[in-house]
């Protein structure tokens, strides 16, 4: 094939530094592309020749890069890129690297293994990084429009079996009660090295059609558990990649209940943080049409729910009121139906105290203290103390229905058990929620309770 030389015919480093940790020679890359290209229909017949014009910076055309690529990826069991080969030629500006819904599956992995990477390196522009509206709100788009995929399994690489995808589920499970217990910012970065180092190369693997749709279905919860973490210390900007991944993710997986719950659940809360209430709604409305008829009544009760919160940051008090009965609604249709099994995994933890926590919000940012004070109440009731982020915000929550009650001296009291159980974690959303009661409670700063609740918090920050 005729090569374009890459700008200024600069020698191509990385592809020789990966050559080496491959440990190939010339003309052994040379053979295994014209392999592997030979599997995706290709007649290439590279030689050791061809590979040291590649290293002087001449580049191949087409789909060659890619092989490239791919054949290194298989020597080194895990995902290469064409941007670590250094053949990107500008179409993966790291600026861009995990923003994309991908049309393949194949770019989806490269995809998802470059954010991997990226974050375990620090990059900068992955945290530093604002969210854009339009940045979870397309993928969404994406999303509704896209058929299955057609085709998961993979011929090339180790071999993955069922094994593998019950150890991705089961340190998953792990990493969730660590994280309900310690926050984020004890255990993020073992996510983090764990999809870098291990689910990298168990996605660059050979598995069966069923096995590889398991495997997605399992890396997609843990990259969008990665994602919430994100939000968990601070870092919208690289949440919004990994939800928009794990979204994808969940597409491969044939799992629309769970891309909808992706988009519900983690981008329109996302959304609500961020301050965008339309966002919020349609978010939440994406995920019910896209699910609609594959969800159980717990996951819809959760769709609706958050739903519920756009309208209620966006004043409409009328709205809100019939979609959260729709939430009520499915969600005793759930009680009814009792443990039957059917309810996935993901959605367990959703139940009456979650949404009234949901519900809660609803009634704080629509100005109804009574009722927002009774739900917090309620969803403390329920939450177990393993769920302790969960209950410092709900802590927080009711605070906030006693500061507008004019209840002051009993808000800074139950800020204060929030702050005591937020000691405990390493949370920056549980330090926004406070840093919120703070600025409710600022109009009564004069009062020796809320001074004195002012002075703990500033002990606490130091």
């Amino acid at each position: 094939m005729a090569a374009r030389p890459l700008v200024a015919r600069q020698p191509n480093e990385r592809l020789q530094a990966l050559i080496q940790e491959a440990g190939c020679s010339n003309a052994g890359l040379a053979r295994r592309v014209n392999m592997c290209g030979a599997e995706h229909g290709l007649d290439l017949r590279y030689d050791k020749t061809s590979v040291a014009r590649w290293l002087r910076g001449q580049q191949p055309r087409g789909r060659a890069p890619g092989i490239i690529a791919e054949a290194l990826g298989r020597k080194l069991g895990r995902t290469v890129t064409i941007d670590e080969i250094g053949m990107a030629n500008g179409k993966n500006l790291a600026s861009g690297i995990g923003l994309q819904f991908s049309p393949t599956v194949l770019g989806a992995i490269e995809q998802v293994c470059e954010l991997w990477r990226s974050d375990v390196g620090r990059r900068d522009f992955l945290s530093g990084s604002s969210v854009a509206s339009s940045a979870l709100v397309e993928p969404s788009r994406d999303w509704l429009i896209t058929g299955a995929d057609h085709q998961v399994a993979r011929h090339a690489g180790s071999r993955v079996g069922p094994s593998d995808v019950e150890a991705v589920r089961a340190t998953t499970e792990a990493l969730v009660a660590l994280d309900h217990r310690f926050g984020a910012g004890h255990v993020r970065p073992i996510v983090v090295h764990y999809l870098n180092s291990v689910v990298s190369g168990l996605l660059s693997g050979s598995y069966r059609e069923a096995v590889g749709r398991e495997l997605f279905a399992a890396v997609a919860r843990l990259t969008e558990l990665a994602g919430y973490m994100a939000v968990d210390t601070g870092q919208p900007g690289l949440a919004q990649r990994y939800y928009i991944q794990a979204l994808r993710l969940a597409q491969a997986a044939g799992d629309r209940g769970y891309g909808g719950y992706v988009l519900a659940a983690s981008m329109s809360h996302l959304a609500a943080q961020l301050g965008n209430p339309r966002e919020i709604a349609q978010l939440a409305r994406a995920a019910q049409e896209g699910a609609k008829g594959r969800v159980t009544p717990r996951t819809e009760a959760m769709f609706y729910a958050a739903e519920a919160r756009g309208h209620a940051l966006l004043g409409d008090e009328r709205t809100c009121q019939t979609v959260a009965g729709k939430a009520q609604s499915a969600m005793e249709r759930a009680h009814d139906a009792g443990d039957t099994g059917d309810d996935p995994v993901w959605i367990a933890h959703f139940d009456q105290a979650y949404l009234a926590d949901e519900l809660a919000h609803c009634h704080r940012d629509l100005g109804q203290a009574q009722a927002a004070a009774r739900r917090a109440q309620e969803s403390l009731s329920g939450h177990p103390d393993s769920r302790v982020r969960r209950r410092a915000i709900g802590l927080v929550l009711l605070a906030s229905a006693q500061v507008q009650q004019r209840e002051v001296e009993q808000a800074c009291h139950t800020g204060t058990r929030a702050a005591e159980l937020l000691g405990t974690l390493r949370s920056n959303r549980g330090a926004e929620y406070l840093e919120d009661l703070q600025q409710r409670l600022d109009p009564y700063r004069d009062e020796p309770s809320v001074r004195e609740f002012g002075a703990r918090m500033e002990i606490q920050a130091a």
